[in-house]
């Protein structure tokens, strides 16, 4: 028989848990392996969010801030006028997007709701980021139109499919042919920039076989369901792309020289789109400057290709944002007035 104290012993002594088994208590952990290319896209994205800046000062510790200015007077109210013409253009080119998007989800908006919405959202993506002015924003004022979840989900994808399959062409086609001359310490060279483009020829060639061929019309990508949308729908998503790159790479132009080539300031541009991807730095800033001037800087003057630059900026990234802004601020209190009236109306009767 046992005494109390061997008793209250025996109680005190720790659960032994056998090796290689399981207690009832024990909880099962529900960590997740890490994934390896998150963290490695997450150091790659620091790494060119620190160098962008770090380069630019390098590109930079050398202009004549003088020559800076006087270039930017030397710009002709004409020229100006031009570029704020071409940014128009390409807004309302990229506007046209989300009319396919219409088609595609089969939404009955106005088109010029459409194209306003659209407008918001492209000048707040510029500048601010794709989560900001893309989804975000998109969802918020096509909500209060009427349009559900599903649906601004199949609009918003079918833009962005939209818009780098313009990219993927235009520069699969401009790096596969060696329309941008690379500096030689550049390790991607010439030749891997060709590969690039060839592979994004490809991509674009599949997207485009699919549309007309597959007879299958629904894919579950990442737990989302893509439908492929008629092979009509998808010309004209390469056209109005092909066309809205185009534009922008216009506007550079305009203000540039006329030695450099156009065909030049669209490889370029079509460099620094993807590099500002990458880097998740808002509106490109200094992605696009360092890129521009390292591939430019020995043809043209360092102040030349900023003042070019500046003038871009303006005409495509802070004028539309300012309009943007009122037209934000303008939908938002129609859609209160029309609430209150509403409510007025409800309540009286």
């Amino acid at each position: 028989m046992k005494t109390p104290a061997a008793l209250s012993e025996k109680q005190q002594q720790p659960n032994k848990k056998p090796i290689g088994k399981k207690t009832i208590n024990e909880k099962p952990t529900n960590e997740k392996p890490i994934d390896k290319w998150q963290w490695a896209k997450r150091l790659l994205t620091l790494f060119l969010f620190l160098l962008v800046p770090v380069l630019l000062f390098f590109l930079l510790k050398n202009v004549d801030w003088q020559e800076v200015k006087q270039a930017l007077q030397e710009i002709k109210p004409l020229t100006l006028g031009l570029g704020l013409a071409v940014a128009l253009l390409s807004y309302v080119t990229y506007g046209s997007y989300d009319l396919i998007g219409r088609k595609y989800s089969n939404h009955t908006l106005p088109v010029s709701q459409v194209l306003q919405v659209a407008f918001v959202c492209y000048a707040f993506t510029l500048n601010l980021s794709y989560l900001v002015g893309g989804f975000a924003l998109r969802f918020r004022l096509y909500s209060r139109l009427g349009l559900d979840t599903a649906t601004i989900t199949k609009v918003f994808t079918l833009s962005v499919i939209t818009n780098w399959l313009g990219y993927m062409v235009l520069a699969g086609t401009i790096f596969s042919f060696r329309l941008v001359d690379l500096p030689e310490h550049w390790k991607i060279g010439t030749t891997g920039l060709q590969v690039v483009g060839c592979i994004l020829l490809l991509i674009a060639t599949i997207y485009m076989a699919g549309c007309r061929f597959a007879k299958r019309r629904s894919w579950k990508i990442f737990s989302h369901e893509i439908e492929l949308p008629t092979f009509r729908l998808a010309m004209a998503q390469l056209i109005l792309a092909c066309v809205n790159w185009s534009l922008m790479a216009l506007i550079i132009w305009i203000f540039l020289p006329d030695k450099i080539s156009y065909f030049t300031t669209l490889g370029i541009l079509l460099l620094c789109a993807i590099a500002g991807v990458i880097s998740h730095i808002p509106a490109g800033l200094g992605v696009l400057e360092g890129i521009f001037i390292t591939l430019l800087q020995n043809q043209v003057p360092k102040s030349v290709v900023l003042a070019a630059l500046i003038g871009y900026r303006v005409c495509y990234f802070l004028v539309p944002l300012a309009i943007a802004t009122a037209t934000y601020f303008f939908i938002e209190n129609r859609h209160n007035a029309l609430t209150k009236a509403l409510f007025r109306t409800t309540t009286i009767s």
